[in-house]
């Protein structure tokens, strides 16, 4: 995670008397516990745990539920507040493209992808979702009014016609860098591609898509805007998005 990077940095710059951890956890309700017994102010919440943990909060906001998934909780009076950053910070990137009545194929139907989704449908975005588990892909679908296709099937497909191209899984993600969420056959100029996995910054998806001559946005974009979101809810601070993609490409070299 490079998360504790820029949260870091921002606590830094306004002097406040806090750090960031990344912390690997088995059983969500657990975690819970911990974070309540040790006072701890606020955490991040990422794959494969967005939607599992809902139940175990005290309260959460209105666009997490209806996302059904939460990504940033805070310690509020002894009370666990669950929020989603995920959809707003999906959908800045994409917003010079024209969302409305672009047809979008989203991959993946877990967390991240409940959220882009709920971010596209709003900007009045035709979705497609895509994905291996065909009960998952299609109770998402069904939620948006929008058409499933299987991984199954779009294997075997000679052609697919999207605007725009949304990876939500963690394929691609380091260490498995060579995994592929999307056949590179399906791409076209024309596309959009976005791909929410940061690490690596060029994900072996995006790397064939600008070979295609697509136009491609990475995960940076949106893996800033939620962590900003994420930054205010905690501290009531916006903070500077370029200090935080400073801190993560000096980072980096």
């Amino acid at each position: 995670s490079k998360s504790p990077a820029i949260h870091n940095a921002c606590f830094k710059l306004h002097h406040i008397n806090a750090v960031y951890l990344a912390c690997e956890i088995n059983d969500i309700s657990q975690a819970l516990a911990a974070m309540r017994t040790l006072n701890i102010k606020g955490a991040s919440i990422t794959i494969p745990f967005k939607e599992c943990i809902m139940a175990y909060l005290d309260w959460i906001d209105e666009d997490a539920l209806s996302i059904g998934a939460v990504n940033t909780i805070i310690n509020k009076d002894e009370k666990l507040l669950g929020y989603n950053t995920d959809h707003m910070a999906a959908i800045s990137p994409l917003k010079p493209f024209d969302i409305k009545d672009k047809r979008v194929c989203i991959i993946g139907a877990g967390g991240a992808a409940q959220a882009v989704a709920y971010g596209i449908n709003k900007e009045k975005g035709q979705l497609v979702i895509i994905n291996r588990n065909k009960d998952r892909g299609k109770k998402l679908a069904l939620k948006y009014h929008a058409d499933f296709i299987s991984m199954d099937e779009i294997d075997t497909m000679a052609a697919i016609k999207a605007d725009i191209i949304i990876n939500t899984t963690s394929l691609g993600m380091s260490p498995d860098i060579e995994s592929l969420a999307f056949p590179l056959h399906l791409l076209t100029s024309q596309m959009v591609v976005m791909d929410v996995v940061y690490n690596p910054l060029k994900t072996k998806l995006l790397s064939h898509a600008q070979q295609k001559g697509c136009t491609t946005i990475d995960g940076l974009a949106m893996f800033l805007h939620q962590g900003a979101s994420q930054f205010k809810i905690w501290t009531g601070i916006s903070p500077d998005i370029e200090l935080m993609r400073k801190t993560l490409i000096n980072g980096d070299r």
